[in-house]
């Protein structure tokens, strides 16, 4: 199964993930999500970054939002995970040089398309180039919308353009890699007020959508 090959492929990316080049560029799209989370949804409580891999996303923000309650990662894969548990980064997001953790962080397995939340549980859902994985992309939009508060905030980053058109055959072809078909996966599950940003490049997008 696709899933599975992708889940293997990021458990053995795991150690060396932030690393390198690819490392680079995924903290750069990974700050500005950051950013446009930040200056969209105000100051969030609680959170949730689906696909969350090493924590870095969660971490940034822990530094951001001295006043959240929560700030929960859940990904497929178990080594990224366990990464994002042990990273000394993680660590030092509470300013705690006895590296005991800053306690809102926590880490889970698990898949965007079961995710192991109560309805309207978090008031910030973030997803960054996690959503182009997901096994059932329309499945797991539902699960995001099922645990985002009323009038709570999704941004979601990942690959969506025009130009990714042309990959929409084969094992993609159920992709939603455009903003039209991502925009109408979107729609049909019950997200409003869409609104899409540039992010990186000519294929790397954002859009916001609130539940």
């Amino acid at each position: 199964m696709v899933r599975d090959r992708d889940v293997q492929m990021f458990d053995n990316r795991a150690p060396t993930y932030e690393r390198g080049v690819r490392g680079r560029l995924h903290q750069e799209i990974v700050s500005r999500s950051a950013m446009l989370a930040l200056a969209w949804s105000g100051s969030p409580r609680r959170v949730l970054d689906v696909g969350c891999g090493t924590g870095l996303l969660l971490r940034q923000l822990a530094t951001q939002l001295p006043e959240a309650d929560e700030l929960t990662g859940v990904d497929a894969a178990p080594a990224m995970v366990e990464q994002a548990r042990t990273c000394p980064a993680a660590q030092a997001a509470s300013g705690d040089a006895g590296g005991a953790g800053d306690p809102r962080l926590t880490f889970l397995n698990g898949s965007a398309e079961a995710l192991p939340f109560p309805a309207d549980a978090f008031d910030l859902v973030v997803s960054t180039t996690s959503f182009d994985h997901w096994a059932d992309q329309r499945s797991g939009l539902t699960e995001c919308r099922r645990v985002l508060a009323p009038g709570g905030l999704l941004v979601l980053t990942d690959l969506f353009s025009p130009w990714l058109a042309p990959t929409l055959a084969g094992s993609r072809r159920d992709r939603a890699r455009t903003p039209l078909r991502a925009t109408k996966l979107l729609a049909a599950v019950g997200f409003r007020s869409i609104c899409w940003h540039r992010h990186y490049g000519v294929i790397v997008r954002s859009v916001t959508a609130s539940g």
